[in-house]
């Protein structure tokens, strides 16, 4: 998997290709681990179910706390909530400290206008790229010839198990061929916006809005000393705390 990076104000700037079928396992399962049970919140506020935890891969619960009286709002591991810091010990944020980064890393991409337009062109390269290799229109023609040999077999009264086995594991391809490829289309949906919004944005984002974060945030994950914020066009960035 390639990777670019760009330092831009002294701030790393990165970037993975995207690759669908791993962010199709990703949205099935809003964290990490089979056995963990999905968990489901209002979709009231946009950072709910997309900021996580790296140490036990859980999401962050917007909270109400009262510490010592004094109240604020917080997002804590949702691991930490139930079973305490001995399951894990992920820092609890200030919402206002949440919300920062993320509009901090919204005018970073800004910044680097330039270097995020040309990743995102890589981006919508690499996609077309993986829906060549995977065309279901391949698939169809290759079925056709084998449908029509399970027919000649069957008519000579022949063994066509094999065929048969074969036929249906190409089912199987073309199921997830169109899956992948209704997958890259959105991709390329989420490319285009984040384009339109950095030709768009003529100055930095001075405040935090939830619609531009349901927008263009797809995730955040928080570390002991830097958030890192990831586009729903693929580019990622950090922040530190």
């Amino acid at each position: 998997m390639s990777l670019f990076r760009v330092f831009v104000d002294g701030q790393l700037f990165y970037h993975l290709y995207m690759q669908v079928q791993e962010k199709m396992i990703r949205r099935a399962n809003l964290h990490s681990g089979v056995s963990r049970k999905k968990r489901v919140y209002s979709s009231k506020y946009a950072l709910s179910s997309i900021v996580y935890c790296p140490k036990c891969g859980e999401i962050y619960r917007r909270i109400a706390w009262n510490n010592r009286g004094k109240h604020s709002t917080v997002w804590r591991c949702c691991t930490r909530v139930e079973h305490g810091p001995g399951k894990c010990d992920a820092p609890t944020i200030q919402e206002s400290e949440l919300q920062a980064a993320v509009v901090k890393a919204i005018n970073l991409a800004l910044g680097n206008r330039e270097g995020m337009m040309e990743v995102l062109q890589e981006n919508i390269e690499t996609v077309i790229r993986q829906g060549d290799e995977t065309s279901a229109e391949g698939i169809n023609a290759r079925l056709e010839e084998l449908q029509k040999e399970l027919l000649r077999l069957a008519n000579s009264k022949k063994d066509y198990n094999g065929v048969a086995d074969e036929i249906d594991h190409l089912r199987e391809l073309k199921q997830k061929a169109l899956t992948e490829s209704a997958e890259r289309e959105g991709l390329k949906q989420r490319i285009r916006e984040m384009r339109e919004f950095l030709e768009q944005q003529s100055t930095e984002v001075t405040e935090y809005d939830e619609l531009l974060v349901r927008r263009l945030i797809e995730k955040v994950t928080v570390y002991d000393e830097r958030f890192e914020v990831e586009f729903k066009s693929g580019m990622k960035v950090d922040v530190e705390r």
